[in-house]
């Protein structure tokens, strides 16, 4: 497969506009929001392509890419999603909506498996085992052609997931449950930014 893959410094350029739909992902230097921060934020339109932005720590300022994110009319696919939009809410200050996470359409759907992960879905889906190596390296710095193609990765392939992962919650009757699960997670993210770790539902 030839991968279209567009390493953007600071911000995306004026003449890329996105469609109706775009999977995105995040890189960071950690997955602690008091300590680590964001340094990369992947882009894909499900073309084979990804366009990847490549933060300034000491200015977060991307009016073009906080416009597309900003934008409500474009649905944005991620995986874990939790996560990525705790460190863009924190760093580029958007509050993110049309949200779908394939990691909780996994666990609504796949009640076949207990493997979630990225990795494990694009081998069911995709047949292809990707590997996750690259996943703890340093994506502070300069990047590596092997990095810039496992950022790639993590989003090429999360439109035809989205797709599959709809197929089964529509079929096994669980896709209401599923849409009405997402709603929360801009208070799951807002409870994760106010140090609600625990599962509040709890005892």
């Amino acid at each position: 497969m030839n991968l279209d893959i567009k390493l953007h410094k600071k911000d995306l350029p004026d003449e890329i506009v996105f469609s109706d739909k775009i999977a995105i992902d995040c890189e960071f230097t950690g997955l602690n929001i008091e300590r680590d921060r964001l340094c990369l934020l992947q882009i894909s339109s499900g073309k084979n392509d990804a366009h990847i932005i490549q933060f300034d720590k000491e200015n977060y300022n991307a009016p073009n890419l906080k416009k597309t994110l900003g934008n409500k009319k474009i649905s944005k696919l991620f995986h874990f999603a939790r996560a990525d939009l705790l460190f863009i809410k924190k760093y580029l200050g958007v509050d993110i909506q049309n949200v779908n996470c394939t990691k909780i359409m996994s666990k609504i759907a796949r009640s076949y498996s207990d493997r979630h992960g990225l990795k494990d879905l694009i081998k069911e889906f995709i047949g292809i085992d990707v590997s996750k190596q690259l996943q703890s390296s340093d994506f502070g710095g300069e990047l590596s052609e092997k990095q810039l193609k496992y950022c790639a990765q993590d989003v090429i392939y999360l439109h035809e997931i989205y797709d599959s992962l709809k197929k089964i919650l529509e079929r096994e009757n669980r896709i209401e449950i599923y849409e009405k699960t997402i709603k929360f997670i801009n208070t799951r993210v807002d409870l994760d930014f106010a140090s609600f770790k625990d599962d509040i539902w709890s005892h």
